[in-house]
């Protein structure tokens, strides 16, 4: 099972049977034909699609039928909308899912599991890198991100308490401290991201919009496309993405998405980077600017597409279950292990941890 990613402007997909065919016309400017690719429903999980690209309505349907999401993004590849099969008929865990949305202490309980997951996967990823180069600035940023997560530790779940002031709903709660822990851990961890990086790219800083160099382009785009990653799985699972814990829910902002996809941004996303940037596998001809911001070239955005998907399908072994998933795998696991923590069928959520 694999995520169908439609890259080719003006494409026409069809349904002929059990297999989507793909119509590619001819592109006179890259030199290539016209053509037809043909691939089997079964195999499609998410479909994602850049730009000027047309499905009929019976593929659209076909997908649908098996709860398979379709994505739709700019040509550059911001996220534009969602099409996505019916919920799951289990009511039950979206009833529990706002009850602790509305809950201060079990909401808290579960944003500190979000951001534990996120930074102890953050140092791990520098320590790893470390083995080789023995850069002291790393092995600093990594013990200045414990520090963090023993605050996050000494948080303690049961003083949570709604905000004093709706308009101003972090200021003195647990909620915002705990927001407040998480940026200083992030900026530790970005600002020796820059040293995990051979030959001449620079990063200095994390910024999204626009990015201001190829470095933040790559983790933009990567984030968006883990983000539907993991709202695909929250579908499957049958929860609710638009209500988060750790990301406040606003209309249009699938929180519980960006929640659940902390603890695996670096695992990830900044995995693939380094490995595309360090391996030489991108170059600055596989980037364009345009004002200030950065992004991806088409032929650029195959390369990060296919090394996304095989990081995706990399098994690792559970550190909740103990035998082997491939990373896509271990998304839905972890919203059925929120689902379970909601329902009551575990006692603690422990967030998806690696060594």
């Amino acid at each position: 099972m694999a995520t169908l990613y439609l890259t080719e402007p003006r494409s026409l997909v069809k349904k002929d049977g059990e297999t989507l065919v793909v119509h590619i016309p001819e592109n006179a400017e890259r030199g290539t034909v016209k053509r037809k690719v043909r691939v089997p429903l079964i195999k499609v999980t998410q479909v994602v699609v850049y730009g000027d690209v047309t499905l009929t309505s019976p593929a659209m349907a076909a997908l649908l039928e098996q709860h398979a999401d379709i994505c739709f993004c700019s040509h550059y590849g911001r996220f534009q909308g969602r099409l996505s099969p019916p919920l799951s008929k289990n009511c039950l865990i979206r009833l529990e899912q706002h009850r602790a949305h509305n809950e201060p202490q079990r909401a808290f309980a579960l944003a500190q599991a979000f951001v534990r997951g996120k930074l102890a996967n953050m140092r791990t990823t520098l320590l790893r890198a470390n083995r080789k180069r023995e850069d002291s600035a790393l092995d600093q940023a990594a013990e200045a991100i414990k520090g963090v997560m023993d605050q996050v530790d000494g948080l303690d779940a049961r003083e949570a308490a709604p905000p004093p002031d709706p308009s101003r709903p972090q200021s003195d709660t647990l909620h915002g401290r705990l927001l407040g822990l998480e940026g200083a851990g992030t900026s530790f961890y970005f600002g020796a991201f820059g040293r995990l990086l051979k030959g001449d790219w620079t990063f200095e800083r994390r910024q999204r919009r626009p990015p201001p160099d190829p470095v933040n382009a790559l983790l933009s785009y990567g984030y968006v496309l883990l983000t539907n990653q993991v709202a695909s799985a929250i579908s499957v699972v049958g929860l609710d993405p638009y209500v988060g814990f750790l990301h406040s829910s606003q209309y249009g902002k699938p929180a519980l998405a960006l929640d659940v996809m902390e603890a695996f941004r670096p695992l990830v996303v900044d995995s693939v980077v380094l490995t595309l940037l360090n391996t030489r596998m991108l170059s600055r001809r596989d980037f364009e600017e345009d004002l200030g911001a950065w992004r991806l070239t088409e032929d650029g955005r195959r390369t990060f597409l296919t090394k996304f998907e095989e990081r995706l399908d990399t098994s690792i072994q559970h550190p909740v279950f103990g035998y082997k998933a491939t990373y896509r795998r271990c998304l839905e696991l972890e919203v059925r292990l929120v689902a379970k923590w909601l329902t009551g069928e575990i006692s603690r959520f422990r967030p998806f941890v690696v060594r």
